[in-house]
């Protein structure tokens, strides 16, 4: 992944600068997802996530009928059209209307109870975010898109700035078709005081059992002691592809990972 590379080139005076290469993810695998995958990574100095959010929409635009000819398709029963106008999904708000739940007024015994009700699986020991990332994973498959994701609380993500106006919630979005998140992008946090304090936390999280919980990345937090620009960060996979032709990602890549023969 080049993230850190490519931060450090903005701190080198680099405005603009993208990657597209593979990626490896030591996690299961699924109809969405691989192991091995392909992925386009950017950054854009003197940005924020709004500016991302008018970029993507409209790449994603031009990449649709690049692809299929047309902006309307079909994908997991859903009919999607890329030219209509883009939904804005408000997490906190989002859980609270399909679930009763207002995440910063509730318990974790709560959020177990609505999870169980769901039939959804869980590791009894995570915490308390990483049960309110699975209720939103929930109530996601319902929503067609397009549109973009906002208001994400801060725990589920240590690198993106907080909003101004709301200070538990990350300056972030995330694109939503056919009841999946395509492709994340954030406003860079460039303080190495408290991006050094979320490593922590973010530490403290993986201790206690948060398998999905955040590194800490010394690296990093030295490359933004000597000067990071606010910058704006944007990444997708090769799963946007697979969306576009309602298939498995399997089949959508040139080299799919086998299983050795006995």
């Amino acid at each position: 992944m080049g993230e850190l590379w490519q931060k450090k080139l903005l701190v080198a005076g680099f405005e603009k600068t993208f990657e597209i290469g593979r990626q490896f993810r030591n996690e299961g695998m699924s109809s969405e997802h691989l192991q091995d995958y392909t992925q386009m990574e950017f950054y854009w100095a003197y940005a924020d996530y709004k500016d991302g959010m008018k970029l993507t929409q409209e790449m994603y635009r031009e990449v649709t009928r690049a692809v299929l000819g047309t902006s309307v398709f079909e994908c997991r029963g859903f009919e999607v059209d890329m030219d209509k106008e883009w939904e804005i999904y408000d997490f906190e708000s989002v859980i609270k209307n399909k679930t009763g739940i207002n995440i910063y007024e509730t318990t974790e015994s709560e959020i177990k109870q609505k999870l169980d009700s769901y039939n959804m699986e869980y590791d009894p020991k995570v915490g308390f975010w990483r049960l309110v990332d699975l209720l939103w994973k929930y109530v996601r498959k319902d929503l067609s898109g397009p549109g973009f994701l906002v208001g994400q609380p801060i725990e589920l993500n240590p690198l993106p700035k907080r909003l101004k106006e709301d200070s538990r919630k990350a300056a972030q979005m995330q694109i939503i078709i056919a009841g999946s998140e395509m492709g994340n992008g954030y406003t860079e946090l460039n303080d190495p005081i408290d991006l050094e304090n979320r490593f922590k936390e973010q530490r403290a999280m993986s201790e206690s059992g948060d398998e999905e919980a955040h590194n800490y990345d010394e690296d990093f937090v030295e490359a933004l002691r000597y000067g990071m620009p606010p910058a704006y960060g944007f990444g997708v996979s090769e799963r946007l592809f697979a969306f576009l032709m309602n298939r498995p990602i399997r089949e959508c890549v040139i080299f799919p990972l086998m299983k050795p023969k006995d």
